[in-house]
């Protein structure tokens, strides 16, 4: 093995945070690489291909704030721009700033070592390693994909696809008999796209999602003027905003933004079945007390069930379609275009896995506790491993050679999302104990970035060499992110979700991202910053 290479950062992932994350390191004069296992930018972007695979933030949005240039230069089509288009956009600004001659592609990072020269000693697959006084993780919350092991998986002779690991040229479908397991969001945008092109699909669903219409669209040329026209006061209330989304001539998922004033709680059953027959799915978001209240909750659970079996034909289908058992609110909201119509299609079959699960995957299919199914080609639609799946794949070793992975055995550490206490000058963006998934992941990537560059500024400018997250700062940021947490949908009793790490088996069950909302974080990670970075310790 050679010399390792020696640079002031080390940034793993090509993703939006690690372009911008190396674009403001550039500025700084700091030498820079970032090590990218994909063979081009995009992170999210570029392994998920899947059809159907859309974001479900406002495109004008969900897009980058740091150079007004590039605002105004670049143009999104629709309300919610589809994977094509981000990737697209993403290959601009990698291309508009030149970001590509210091990513270094096709190389997955295996091992991060901080030594005692207190330096990062980084390893990769291709047996390069690297040496740099600063590492930085943006290695996505969303990037490992999930399969879950299910007997006989191996066995299978047709082809095999997983939503997070979809093959750059595409899949022709058409003439195809498929089964797909899952319908967590990948699955419910995959389904109604597949099941135009499959001769059938069959598709195998352990739990039942609350899905809302999307009501996505193409943009106007005025509307995209308006925005252009205000972008930055937009952005300022971004910044200011609760989940980094203002909804600005929409609202989460290009619905009309209204904020929730009546209660559930006092409403008749009349009332609300007549809510449903005006308004469909959408009636819920006008009661404020669901999110507050399980029993308010519950109602509004009815409604959705009311109205879901009002649209699906098949009432067995319908039934079957049907979320029971859990909260509206506890797992991740769900946007779709044409989800539920997919199932009143005479070339989908539902297999509700609550009535008998699957037992095992033979070479023509899956048999299940139900029936035996048979199929050309199997999709996995089963998510990733949330948040931590990245960092834990890798050998990060801190001081004294303690592993994160056994810091982390019950569950993730962190003070503010930022760093580990034992681990110096190792950043994770958008990490576990930070707003991350449950915000619009563009506003807190740059949040975060400018936070980390100003803390290197600050060390640099004060001649300090090290920093860290001190052990009981962290063990206070946990208690707090538990705390906001607590008595929401989100921790229920019931509810089971990756947020809490309950899609892999064996994982701690800890809620890992910070609810108190985007801009009292913003706030509190710059107060942080302005006390001389309390609850770290700065080190020459």
């Amino acid at each position: 093995m050679s010399e390792p290479r020696e640079y002031d950062v080390i940034v793993v992932g090509a993703g939006f945070a690690g372009m911008y994350m190396l674009h403001r390191l550039r500025a700084l004069g700091l030498t820079a690489r970032i090590l990218e296992a994909g063979k081009d930018v995009g992170g999210t972007w570029y392994w998920n291909r899947y059809p159907g695979a859309r974001c479900d933030v406002p495109s004008m949005e969900y897009s980058y704030s740091f150079s007004p240039e590039l605002e105004q230069e670049w143009t999104w089509t629709e309300v919610m721009a589809a994977q094509p288009e981000i990737l697209a956009y993403a290959n601009h600004v990698a291309d508009r700033f030149g970001l590509r001659q210091d990513i270094q592609f096709n190389t997955r990072v295996s091992s991060a070592h901080y030594g005692d020269d207190k330096k990062w000693t980084i390893s990769t697959d291709t047996g390069d390693s690297f040496k740099a006084r600063f590492s930085i993780m943006a290695t996505g919350c969303l990037s490992v994909p999930n399969t879950p092991d299910i007997e006989g998986a191996e066995n299978f002779a047709g082809p095999v696809y997983h939503t997070g690991q979809w093959p750059h040229e595409g899949v022709d479908f058409a003439g195809i008999s498929l089964g797909i397991i899952g319908t967590g969001s990948s699955g419910v945008q995959a389904i109604p796209v597949i099941a135009e092109q499959a001769k059938h699909l069959t598709v195998f669903q352990r739990t039942p999602n609350y899905t809302m219409p999307a009501h996505n669209k193409p943009m106007t040329a005025k509307f995209i003027e308006k925005v252009k026209a205000d972008y930055a006061s937009i952005r300022q209330q971004q910044r200011e905003s609760e989940f980094g989304i203002i909804g600005y001539g929409f609202g989460f998922g290009g619905n009309t933004r209204t904020p929730p004033t009546a209660l559930i709680s006092d409403t008749s059953e009349e009332e609300r079945h007549a809510a449903v027959l005006e308004q469909g799915f959408g009636a819920i978001h006008q009661y404020i007390d669901v999110g507050l209240s399980l029993e308010a909750n519950e109602l509004a659970c009815e409604m959705y069930r009311k109205h879901l079996g009002q649209i699906i034909d098949d009432p067995s289908t319908a039934e079957g379609l049907m979320p029971r058992g859990y909260p509206i609110g506890c797992k991740r909201p769900v946007i779709d275009t044409q989800y539920y119509e997919a199932f009143n299609r005479d070339n989908v079959t539902l297999v509700d896995l609550r009535r008998g699960g699957i037992k095992r995957i033979t070479t023509t299919g899956i048999q299940t506790e139900q029936e035996d199914f048979e199929f050309d080609a199997l999709v996995y639609a089963t998510g990733f491993d949330a948040m931590t799946g990245a960092l834990l794949n890798m050998d990060i070793r801190g001081r004294d050679g303690v592993t994160l992975s056994d810091y982390w055995e019950a569950g993730p550490r962190t003070y503010l999302g930022l760093q580990v206490n034992g681990f110096p000058n190792l950043f994770t963006i958008t990490g576990p104990g930070s707003p991350s998934v449950r915000s619009n992941m563009m506003t807190s990537i740059e949040q975060h970035v400018d936070w980390i560059a100003d803390c290197i500024t600050y060390m640099d400018y004060h001649q300090l060499r090290a920093i860290e997250a001190t052990e009981q700062a962290e063990a206070d940021w946990i208690k707090h992110v538990y705390e906001t947490a607590k008595g929401s949908m989100l921790t229920a009793p019931s509810c089971n979700s990756w947020y809490l790490g309950a899609n892999i088996p064996g994982k701690p069950r800890i809620f890992m991202p910070y609810i108190g909302g985007l801009g009292s974080y913003r706030k509190q990670c710059d107060d942080i910053a302005r006390r001389g970075y309390a609850g770290f310790s700065l080190t020459a």
